[in-house]
C-alpha cells in the first residue's frame, strides 16, 4: 500500500510518521511518499522520519520528492497538510483583524477566510492531478480550513474526506480520566470543523458525561477555557475553539497584548528543524506536542484504514466509526444537504457515511447555521474572487458581521495576499 503525503515537509510528519510505525498492523503501509516543495526542509524531516521507522522495526520504504506528478502512481490515500504561505501568511492571519477589533486566528473568523482564499485553489490543483494520476486514491484533508476546502474538494466531484484530531483529543482526554482506551471513548460530537460540541461521553454504554462534570470540571473548563457553569447550564463541553465566540473581547485582549501563534510556532519549528538534523534522533522529541496536531497520526490512520478496509470493525465488520467531515445530506436538517458537517460516521469501503444524530438544541444549531452561512460565502470567494465577495463573507461570519470592519478587513486581507490570489494581481 502506498500512501503520499502532501507537506511532507512539515514538522507535523514525524508525528504520523511515527503512527505509522507504531500502527502498522492497523494500516500496513509500503511505500510511505513525502512531498513537499521546500527541498531542505523535507531533507531534514526525511531524515528523522526514516530513523523513527528503522527503530521500530517498519518494513516500509520512506520516498521523498518536490514533484507531486512523478509520486501519485499507485497512491491508495493522499493526505493534505500543507500550509499556503507559511508561518509568515499565518502571522498577517492572526494580526491583522486585530486592527478592527476581531479574533485573529488562523482557521476561523477573517484569518480563517484569508487562509481558504489562499489554499482553496492550490488543493484543487492538487486534487486534480491526483485524478489523473490516481483515480481510485481517497484525499483525506488536514489543512485547515477544513470545512470550506473539503467543501469544495467535494463540490469538484473528488474523494474526499476532511480530518481533524479535535476528536481524537477528546477520547484520550475521557480515556485518562476513565483508565481506558481511547478507542473504547465514544463521542456524541456535532458541529462543524472547529465549532463542535461533545453532548454525551459514551463508555461501555453507558454516558459518563454527568460524571465528568462532577469530578473533572475545572480541569476541563481550563483546557477549554470554557467557565465550567456555562458547560454544565448546556449540558456540553465545547471544543476550545469556541472560545473565540464565548470570549471574544477577552480573547482579542490577549491576543493583542502577546506574541501571535504564528510567531511562537516559528520559533517552534526552527528548533525542531535543529533537532531533527541531528543524526542520533530517532524518536519524536518531546517538543514536538507544543507544536500542536496531537493524536493526528492516529486519527490519519484509523480513517485511512476504514476506507481501504483494513483491520477489525468497531462491531466486528470491516468499518469503523471515526468523527469526519463529509457531506451534511439529511443529518442536519437546518443545514442544506451540500454543507460539510464534522460528526461520527460510520467509514468503510464504500465511504464515509454520518450516523444518525439526535437534535441539535437551538443554542448550538443558531451558530452552526450561522457559520454554515459563512463558510458557503467563503468558498464562493475562494473560487470566483472578488473584493465583493470577501466583504460578503466577512459580513456573514458571527465573528465580524458589521460592514465597516468587513470593509476593511477586505482591503487589507487581500493586500497582503495578492501574491497567492490571481484574481487581485492586478
Amino acid at each position: 500500500m502506498k500512501i503520499v503525503v502532501v507537506g511532507g515537509g512539515s514538522t507535523y510528519t514525524p508525528e504520523l510518521v511515527d503512527g505509522f510505525a507504531r500502527l502498522r498492523d492497523t494500516l500496513a503501509v509500503d511505500e510511505l511518499v513525502l512531498i513537499d516543495p521546500d527541498a531542505e526542509r523535507l531533507r531534514l524531516v526525511a531524515g528523522v522520519s526514516a530513523r523513527i521507522l528503522a527503530k521500530q522495526g517498519h518494513p516500509g520504504r520512506l520516498v521523498t520528492g518536490t514533484d507531486l506528478d512523478e509520486h501519485l502512481d499507485g497512491a491508495a490515500a493522499v493526505l493534505l497538510q500543507l500550509r499556503v504561505g507559511g508561518q509568515a501568511a499565518r502571522h498577517t492571519d492572526e494580526t491583522v483583524p486585530l486592527m478592527c477589533g476581531c479574533v485573529g486566528q488562523e482557521t476561523t473568523g477573517a484569518g480563517g477566510l484569508a487562509k481558504a482564499l489562499r489554499t482553496v485553489p492550490v488543493v484543487l490543483d492538487i486534487a486534480d492531478r491526483i485524478r489523473e494520476r490516481a483515480p481510485e486514491a481517497w484525499i483525506v484533508d488536514f489543512t485547515n480550513p477544513v470545512g470550506i476546502v473539503t467543501r469544495a474538494l467535494l463540490d469538484a466531484g473528488h474523494k474526499a474526506v476532511g480530518l481533524c484530531n479535535v476528536a481524537k483529543g477528546f477520547q484520550h482526554l475521557f480515556g485518562e480520566y476513565f483508565d481506558v482506551d481511547p478507542e473504547q471513548v465514544q463521542l456524541d460530537h456535532v458541529g462543524l470543523n472547529h465549532l463542535t460540541w461533545e453532548r454525551g461521553v459514551r463508555i461501555n454504554g453507558v454516558d459518563v458525561l454527568p460524571q465528568i462534570f462532577a469530578e473533572h470540571s475545572e480541569a476541563l473548563a481550563a483546557r477549554v477555557q470554557i467557565p465550567v457553569e456555562v458547560m454544565r447550564r448546556h449540558g456540553v463541553i465545547p471544543s476550545y475553539y469556541l472560545r473565540f465566540f464565548y470570549a471574544h473581547d477577552a480573547v482579542v485582549a490577549e491576543q493583542s497584548a502577546q506574541q501571535s501563534r504564528a510567531e511562537q510556532v516559528a520559533e517552534l519549528e526552527r528548533e525542531l528543524l535543529a533537532m531533527y538534523a541531528d543524526p542520533g534522533l530517532d524518536v519524536k522529541p518531546p517538543l514536538l506536542a507544543k507544536r500542536g496536531g496531537a493524536y493526528y497520526s492516529e486519527a490519519a490512520i484509523a480513517l485511512v484504514a476504514g476506507l481501504l478496509g483494513e483491520g477489525g470493525g468497531d462491531d466486528g465488520d470491516r468499518g469503523t466509526v471515526q468523527v469526519a467531515n463529509v457531506r451534511n445530506g439529511d443529518t442536519l436538517p437546518f443545514l442544506s444537504a451540500d454543507a460539510v458537517i464534522e460528526v461520527p460516521c460510520r467509514v468503510d469501503a464504500t465511504g464515509v457515511h454520518p450516523l444518525p444524530t439526535a437534535p441539535v438544541a437551538p443554542l448550538q444549531a443558531g451558530l452552526i447555521a450561522h457559520v454554515a452561512a459563512y463558510e458557503e460565502l467563503a468558498l464562493q470567494a475562494a473560487l470566483r474572487g472578488g473584493a465583493g465577495r470577501v466583504e460578503d463573507a466577512l459580513i456573514a461570519h458571527p465573528l465580524i458581521g458589521q460592514t465597516e470592519p468587513a470593509q476593511k478587513l477586505a482591503a487589507e486581507l487581500i493586500s497582503v495576499n495578492r501574491r497567492y490570489l490571481p484574481w487581485a494581481a492586478s
